[in-house]
């Protein structure tokens, strides 16, 4: 699991508001932490969120909890909303960021809750009642892509980032980087969390729903993002998100 860490003293505090603005694609918000902690969640597009320790990409189906202090950074694709909450509560007692699975009514709550429209009092606690019921009883999904620390294991990372369609073994990738595929395989157990296989794969899907947002097809995105088929780019995508790549959230 990722470490939170405390934000240097020359990072940007910014207050944890409630609220929700638009965000052109290809824009964002940099570097920055908050004293309080944070829901964050894309009502339209597709967003990441990076910390010193990785990055996370969500759908209309995740929303990302962002302890207080954690130092981060925005980035959207495709025309966004971004939705944030500030909560001094931590429903989940959760200490590091993570993807929580938005079911229909959280996202209803969310985007009533951050609406301008809502600006009664009575209605505000009503609403941030009912949202911090959901939150406890929200599942956690990995939508997490750990960053690797050692030379060797980064620079095979950061060449399938250049090209998530690359299909090289961890033996091949290993002869480029000069290190066995024992040590690489090391490496990703105890740097990433997770096998290689497992952590090319999550690349992938933070690629296609990027290419997803810039509004490429599902074909070519399941052609340039590794798979050797639609339907099996489809599968993979709705058992990791719960819907299709076709759907859009609104």
């Amino acid at each position: 699991m990722p470490k939170t860490r405390q934000p240097p003293a020359t990072t940007d505090r910014r207050p944890a508001t409630t609220g929700r603005r638009p965000i052109h694609a290809g824009g964002g918000i940099e570097s920055h932490w908050h004293d309080r902690h944070q829901i964050v969640y894309a009502g339209r597009g597709v967003l990441s969120v990076t910390t010193d320790a990785g990055t996370w990409v969500t759908p209309g189906t995740r929303a990302l909890w962002i302890p207080a202090g954690t130092h981060h950074q925005h980035r959207a694709y495709g025309e966004t909303t971004l939705h944030t909450i500030g909560l001094t509560e931590n429903p989940l007692n959760l200490t590091t960021p993570t993807a929580l699975v938005v079911s229909p009514l959280l996202r209803e709550l969310i985007l009533a809750y951050t609406s301008e429209d809502t600006t009664r009092q009575e209605e505000r606690e009503r609403l941030r009642g009912v949202l911090l019921d959901q939150l406890r009883g929200s599942d956690q999904r990995p939508t997490y892509l750990p960053a690797a620390r050692d030379a060797r294991l980064a620079g095979v990372c950061e060449l399938l980032r250049g090209d998530p369609a690359d299909s090289r073994t961890l033996l091949e990738f290993g002869r480029v980087v000069g290190a066995s595929e024992r040590t690489l395989s090391r490496l990703c157990q105890r740097e990433l969390g997770m096998t290689f296989p497992q952590w090319r794969t999550q690349l992938r899907l933070h690629a296609a729903l990027i290419r997803l947002a810039e509004g490429e097809t599902v074909t070519r995105v399941a052609h340039a993002c590794g798979w050797a088929s639609t339907s099996a780019f489809i599968d993979t995508f709705k058992r990791a998100f719960g819907h299709t790549p076709g759907a859009r959230n609104a």
